[in-house]
């Protein structure tokens, strides 16, 4: 069975500690995803995303502080809505805006980064590969 390449980014405050809960409580996960500790959400740029597509990644998700408790105020608010826009720009260009998502995970939320990173992995590999997307 095919298994898709995710990259997920991740804030080093809350959603790339959630993470290491996750690894640390032994709560099984999907082995298909590159984990990207960034300093902020609102630091992963669209250009970062797509380049990241064009490296080969299957799907990117994109990790964050939930709203209230980002560390430099409103990261994940400029996240949140390039997020959106970008997605519309994925499918103008033919490529299926569900291979890029966005989530809230905070530190303490170890079961959350299992359940996130494993129901996206299920969805991008209802997708093709994107290798066939870009052919």
């Amino acid at each position: 069975m095919w298994g898709p390449q995710i990259v997920a980014y991740a804030c080093t405050y809350c959603s790339y500690p959630g993470a290491d809960l996750a690894g640390t409580s032994r709560i099984k996960y999907s082995p298909n995803v590159n984990i990207i500790r960034v300093l902020c959400s609102g630091r992963v740029s669209p250009e970062l995303i797509l380049r990241t597509f064009r490296e080969g990644a299957d799907g990117v998700l994109v990790l964050g502080c939930h709203y209230g408790d980002c560390h430099f105020i409103s990261g994940n608010h400029r996240t949140a809505k390039r997020v959106a826009v970008l997605k519309r720009v994925l499918e103008y260009s033919g490529i299926d805006p569900n291979r890029l998502r966005l989530e809230w995970v905070s530190a303490s939320e170890g079961a959350r980064f299992a359940q996130v990173v494993d129901e996206f992995t299920e969805t991008v590999r209802q997708l093709e590969p994107m290798e066939r997307v870009l052919a």
